[in-house]
């Protein structure tokens, strides 16, 4: 009895530990990739995750929404992830610099600048130069965040150098001063602004088309879900992808 048991004990065990190599998932089977992408994609790439779900049962997508450049910081310090777009090449030359891709990257989207303000626009703002106005209180991104780097490309050709009141992380912290009321003015992308609805008005200005922000994707080098992670690009790179970017106001490469 007890050589008996010693070998079904054995024989269990080897099943146990073929089942755990098999598994490339979570413990309810399911694979799992993690994307990490610029906060002005937060509203398009959810909608694109839910999408790759329905077209590869049995995944799931999880995001991580920040400031480019606070993508790359952790990507450089170790974070993990499959999937890494930034919201301009700047950011993505980074990361490639550091040697984190599997491959070339993707362009898939562009992104323009713009004003938003508070509905109605009460402070009556028309153009990038009002922004210099001692009355305003103008919140901008921080330079090493891609719609930072846009806006200094914005003042270095129109000649104009801004006072704002605070440079923020990401765009999407910009358009929360200005929907909570924090700031009578912000610099963001026109997504972003289409994107808050009736809660800001947005006020176009010609300067906009000298910085107009490339957005690339690619695969991460250290990622073990590289055939998922390629499968997203290609769904953000195709045609279904595409149709997404553009109802949210992005235009293509």
């Amino acid at each position: 009895m007890t050589r008996l048991r010693a070998l079904w004990l054995g024989a269990a065990l080897t099943i146990a530990l073929a089942c755990g190599c098999g598994s490339t998932g979570d413990s309810a089977g399911t694979e799992s990739i993690t994307v990490f992408a610029a906060a002005s994609l937060k509203t398009a790439f959810t909608e694109i995750g839910e999408q790759f779900e329905t077209d590869n049962p049995g995944t799931s997508v999880e995001f991580s929404f920040a400031g480019s450049s606070d993508l790359v910081t952790q990507l450089t310090q170790g974070a993990r992830a499959d999937v890494f777009a930034s919201a301009d090449t700047r950011n993505m030359d980074k990361a490639a610099d550091a040697d984190l891709l599997d491959g070339a990257p993707v362009d898939f989207a562009t992104n323009t600048l713009t004003i938003a303000v508070a509905p109605g626009n009460p402070k009556g703002i028309k153009s990038f130069r009002d922004l210099t106005r001692p009355d305003l209180s103008v919140v901008v991104c921080a330079p090493p965040v891609p719609c930072g780097g846009a806006t200094e490309k914005v003042e270095h050709a129109a000649g104009i150098t801004l006072s704002p009141v605070s440079e923020e992380t990401s765009v999407t912290d910009v358009l929360n001063k200005v929907t909570t009321g924090q700031a009578d003015a912000g610099i963001v992308y026109v997504t972003d602004a289409s994107g808050a609805g009736d809660k800001v008005t947005a006020v176009a200005f010609g300067e906009a088309a000298k910085a107009v922000n490339t957005y690339p994707i690619a695969v991460l080098k250290e990622s073990d879900r590289q055939e998922l992670a390629r499968r997203f690009v290609a769904l953000v790179a195709g045609e279904d992808g595409q149709k997404v970017l553009a109802a949210e106001g992005f235009a293509k490469p």
